[in-house]
């Protein structure tokens, strides 16, 4: 069981002033988008999340260079800080059992390279947060938090676990038969929410490890779970809720101590919701996304009006900024605006 641990891009002209802290923030929240479709939408939502529950931290969005320019600057407005990526393509044989739709995530990578930051939390852009997080940046060093995946759901089918019942969030409901099956499987966690610390040979690595790694279905959420394998460390399920656990495994689920939402399962998207698909016309749906409505909609969380005073007192040169994140390897920077 996981341990209880709530205790525990245009380039700025080098004159430029902007409104930061004197020093810039060791830590960050990270995201990633692709494309001009309205997954911006979710990344807003998310920014505004982070911002609703006091967040120290800023949210870094790594986009791809089709994102459009209207997009980037919707971020820029909410205060994220946005810096453009090259795309990683995996070989191409190593794509060919992938799901299409996952293949763009191996780009994901690109973040490791973000080593002006000591350590990272991701989150997929269909993420919202509703509780802070803060704390899990105190996690020990030198290992890769996240929580354990479900593999009740159809798109498991392809999987031993699945054809036999066996899931990890209930271990002892279905035993695994090593007798006929092997060992069982390591755990393996859900890549829409980790906490990471980036790292240039690390970055590396992965990119030289993923060159020669067999395809698999869920593309670069199977590569960072076999990557990391030794050093993965479970969280509890409270850090990450895919929705499917509210009616695969209700038991293990407290809605109201749930502190991130993850809005992956088929048609919850609330930004495209429906409520036609499986499940979701289930009350507890509709709840958590009238709950992202009420964030999204709310114009007091907007970057413009959540300016304080002493954040507008504080101007930063630019220049000096970049020459050290230049110096880190960071070429590509878009400073949220200054509130002037």
């Amino acid at each position: 069981m996981a341990p209880d641990i709530t205790t525990a891009v245009a380039t700025a002209k080098p004159s430029a002033i902007i409104t930061r802290p004197a020093s810039p923030p060791t830590r960050a929240y990270v995201t990633f988008l692709a494309g001009n479709g309205d997954y911006v939408k979710g990344v807003e939502g998310l920014m505004k999340g982070l911002r609703k529950v006091g967040s120290k931290y800023p949210l870094v969005v790594a986009v791809l260079p089709d994102v459009p320019e209207e997009h980037r600057e919707l971020l820029v407005d909410q205060g994220c800080i946005v810096r453009e990526i090259e795309p990683v393509y995996p070989p191409e044989s190593q794509t060919q059992f992938a799901m299409a739709y996952y293949v763009i995530n191996y780009s994901k990578l690109r973040i490791w390279e973000f080593v002006e930051y000591s350590k990272m939390i991701y989150l997929d852009g269909d993420i919202q947060v509703y509780d802070n997080i803060d704390h899990l940046f105190n996690l020990p060093d030198g290992q890769f938090n996240a929580v354990m995946d479900c593999f009740c759901e159809k798109t498991w089918s392809h999987t031993p676990q699945y054809k036999i019942g066996y899931c990890q969030q209930c271990p002892d409901k279905v035993q695994w038969p090593e007798a006929e099956l092997g060992p069982r499987p390591a755990l393996y966690f859900n890549a829409g929410m980790f906490v990471f610390e980036p790292c240039l040979p690390t970055y590396h690595d992965l990119l030289k490890t993923l060159k020669v790694t067999p395809p698999t279905p869920f593309a670069e959420q199977d590569f960072l779970n076999m990557y990391f394998r030794d050093i993965y460390s479970p969280i509890p399920p409270v850090y990450n809720l895919v929705l499917a656990m509210l009616w695969r495994h209700p038991e293990n689920i407290d809605l109201e101590r749930v502190k991130v939402v993850h809005y992956c399962a088929d048609g919850s998207k609330p930004w495209r919701y429906t409520g036609k698909e499986d499940n979701m016309d289930r009350e507890d749906i509709k709840m958590l996304v009238k709950k992202w409505w009420d964030i999204y909609d709310d114009e007091s969380l907007d970057y413009k009006n959540c300016m304080t005073p002493a954040e507008e007192a504080v101007p930063v040169n630019v220049q000096r900024f970049l020459a050290s994140l230049s110096e880190a390897g960071v070429v590509h920077y878009r400073p949220a605006p200054s509130a002037a």
